[in-house]
């Protein structure tokens, strides 16, 4: 039996798999904020709660935002700021008293859907969150590539290839910078984008909603976020070379990027044909951690940094 954990800015999910992939328990619990030793209360209790219903110790997989730092192994990179600088993995592993398998959550995702959601049995999967950021997960024969930075696969924060000049001022990210994907493809991207145009504040939700029934200027601020995708995601096919890219997170639920885009994408391809599927996930939100349990495969490990907690031995 394997539990998945997967910690969001709000909330910590945590789900039980048995050997064949079916759920057999699910708990959601509210994310103490702020509150690193709150955090590793959480989760104690949570597999505490688990095992007990289940009757059986069982392996941990724990999915989160950000990534542990090969360099220091504290964690870097994560919104759910309490976990900076932290060494994450080792105290887990220590308050739980086993071992622990750690993945970013997009990279979490990206296992999920390849093992057996919608890109199960395929080689080299790309799996993508669009949401209230951006992220991505890189699958290699079923394992997550890490990489030498522990970044691998993360093209949030890479600027969008070939900016027009209408594009101009490049929009500053959360992280900092300027044009990365981030800050173009996310939710809040998507409705700045339609304020800067049309000067109307509305959400990614009601962007969409006016788009269903055919208000003109939400239908146009869709294309141009479909367009930057497409763009994006050819910059990826080239670099890696997909079978499939699976969208995650809320404006997975576009449903004309599954036409709109590969059509988009192929000027950009250098390719003379394109057979990269992009996909919608099949398992939706709870992708995440659904792979955070299957970290715990023998297929599912992680391909990065020897000796990273994140990493089966011998899978450096």
């Amino acid at each position: 039996m394997r539990i998945g954990i997967d910690i969001g800015g709000t909330k910590i999910e945590a789900l039980a798999l048995d050997d064949q992939g079916h759920e057999r328990l699910r708990r959601r619990v509210a994310m103490p904020r702020g509150d690193y030793p709150g955090t590793l209360v959480a989760i104690v209790e949570l597999v505490g709660h688990f095992e007990r219903e289940l009757a059986e110790r069982c392996s941990v997989g724990v999915g989160h935002p950000g990534v542990t730092s090969p360099a220091t192994g504290t964690i870097k990179n994560s919104n759910s700021t309490c976990l900076n600088g932290q060494r994450f993995a080792e105290d887990l592993e220590r308050v739980l008293a086993r071992p622990v398998r750690l993945a970013n959550d997009a990279n979490c995702f990206a296992v999920s859907e390849a093992t057996d959601g919608a890109a199960a049995g395929l080689s080299i999967v790309f799996g993508v969150i669009l949401g209230t950021g951006v992220g991505g997960g890189l699958v290699v024969e079923g394992r997550a590539l890490v990489g030498a930075n522990a970044i691998a696969g993360e093209w949030g924060h890479v600027p969008l290839p070939r900016m027009a000049d209408e594009e101009r001022p490049w929009p500053v990210c959360d992280c900092g910078r300027v044009g990365c994907l981030e800050a173009f493809l996310s939710g809040p991207g998507l409705a700045r984008d339609h304020l800067r145009v049309s000067g109307k504040t509305l959400s990614a939700i009601e962007i969409a909603a006016a788009a269903e029934v055919g208000d003109a200027e939400a239908k146009a601020t869709l294309e141009r976020h479909a367009e930057r995708l497409a763009r994006a995601l050819a910059m990826v096919i080239n670099i890696v070379d997909p079978h499939a890219i699976v969208l995650g997170g809320g404006l997975s639920h576009l449903r004309s990027l599954y036409t709109r885009v590969p059509e988009l994408w192929v000027p950009h391809v250098f390719s003379d044909r394109i057979d990269t599927k992009l996909l919608e996930p099949r398992f939706g939100d709870s992708s995440g951690v659904r792979g955070a349990a299957w970290l715990w495969t023998p297929e599912a490990g992680s391909l990065g940094p020897a000796g990273s907690a994140a990493s089966p031995a011998g899978l450096g």
